[in-house]
């Protein structure tokens, strides 16, 4: 043992080790899985009392639609069941760890602040700066919020991000870092190019915008995993609509 290490507060390296832990949970997929239910179920729940569906929900319905498997609920247990194999493929213990979730949430409302701030100095230009566009009520923008954070988190970084990878890293044998690059600027750029598949009118601002947030969410992919980037978009989403719905104008 070095002399620093025998001179250091226990009660340091006890905060270490919980961070580490922390770090590393957080990650894996059966606690992804665990951060997301709530939201996915109050989603389902509120949709199914008020129809608003997120594109990509809607993407991955017709995408099941397409091999015979219709069902209002199949994008659930699609997202579901990927989890739970990757876990079981990982051979990860199958235990959920309380306050590695808690931990997951404070992580996910800090790491919206850049993006809010962002938001926040971009509507000063009249852009809508939330990650969709929707008159709705706030009711039925804050359901889908829900939906928007985990099924476009989804689309967008944990199926596209690895098959651009797959594509890229594997059979066109690209070095890693320029890999790496590619899939975060395509995937941000497909992110947000497809929120104009609905009534909204494609804008350079909110393009611009929007880009810029899928580079960040692809980022927080990268190093903080799945469940971690889409309670991060919820926060954002969330906080947003709220915001535009309760201000004083």
């Amino acid at each position: 043992m070095t002399r620093a290490a025998a001179t250091r507060p226990a009660a340091v390296d006890s905060a270490a080790g919980w961070l580490n832990a922390y770090l590393k949970r957080s990650e894996l997929p059966l606690h992804s899985l665990a951060f997301l239910l709530p939201a996915m179920v109050l989603f389902e729940i509120g949709t199914s009392l008020r129809p608003s569906d997120p594109i990509a929900f809607r993407m991955l319905e017709l995408f099941f639609h397409q091999f015979g498997a219709p069902g209002r609920f199949i994008p659930f247990f699609f997202v579901t069941g990927i989890l739970l194999v990757w876990h079981m493929v990982r051979k990860d213990p199958w235990k959920v760890h309380i306050e590695t979730l808690w931990g997951m949430l404070f992580e996910s409302c800090m790491l919206a602040i850049p993006l809010l701030a962002l938001g926040t100095a971009v509507a000063r230009w009249n852009i809508r700066v939330p990650l969709f566009a929707n008159a709705s009520p706030w009711l039925d923008n804050t359901v889908l919020s829900l939906g928007a954070g985990i099924y476009e988190e989804f689309v967008f970084r944990l199926v596209l991000m690895t098959l651009i990878s797959l594509v890229l890293a594997d059979l066109l044998i690209v070095h890693k870092s320029l890999s790496n690059l590619l899939m975060v600027l395509s995937s941000a750029v497909l992110f947000s190019l497809y929120h104009y598949l609905g009534a909204e009118t494609f804008q350079l601002r909110s393009f611009t915008f929007r880009t810029i947030a899928g580079i960040y969410f692809a980022g927080l992919f990268l190093t903080r995993g799945f469940g971690v980037t889409a309670g991060c978009h919820i926060v954002y989403d969330i906080t947003i609509v709220t915001l535009q719905a309760f201000a004083p104008h």
